[in-house]
């Protein structure tokens, strides 16, 4: 099993949005970076859990847990001209970006805000989300780094 971070701004998506969802579960569509694509593409698997990030907002942090509820397949956003997300160079053929659908697990006790975990930074080790100039919607987590972060839950 791998574990994730996945970023979305609350406005525009938020953990509310996903526990609402038919089977509490929707496709995580409009990715487009190429290393948070890959990412979907080539190693998040069924049953992989998911730190659901809100960002862009007055406090941003780990809202809640998913997991990844599908194998990954085109996103069709990419091939709709009336979608923010058309990409008109990516062919159905050979299609550009990828997408996995994501499921509600649970919300968190409470907020872990960035500014709590980059005081553990030192604790948490190379953790993207803490990195300098990371601003990938998507990121791995390490299984130390994800049991700590659920043991700040309850701190």
């Amino acid at each position: 099993m791998n574990y994730w971070l996945m970023k979305s701004e609350p406005d525009a998506f938020s953990i509310e949005d996903l526990k609402s969802r038919p089977d509490q579960t929707e496709p995580w569509d409009g990715v487009r970076n190429y290393q948070a694509r890959n990412f979907m593409r080539d190693a998040m698997t069924v049953g992989d859990q998911v730190f659901f990030y809100h960002s862009n907002c007055k406090v941003p942090g780990i809202v809640g847990v998913a997991e990844v509820a599908s194998k990954p397949y085109p996103d069709p956003t990419q091939f709709d001209p009336d979608s923010k997300y058309h990409d008109p160079k990516s062919d159905p053929d050979k299609p550009r970006w990828i997408l996995v659908d994501i499921r509600y697990r649970r919300h968190l006790k409470r907020v872990l805000s960035l500014a709590e975990i980059k005081q553990h930074a030192e604790a948490l080790g190379d953790f993207a989300l803490v990195r300098k100039g990371n601003r990938l919607s998507i990121m791995p987590v390490e299984k130390e780094q994800w049991d700590y972060l659920l043991g700040l839950e309850r701190a």
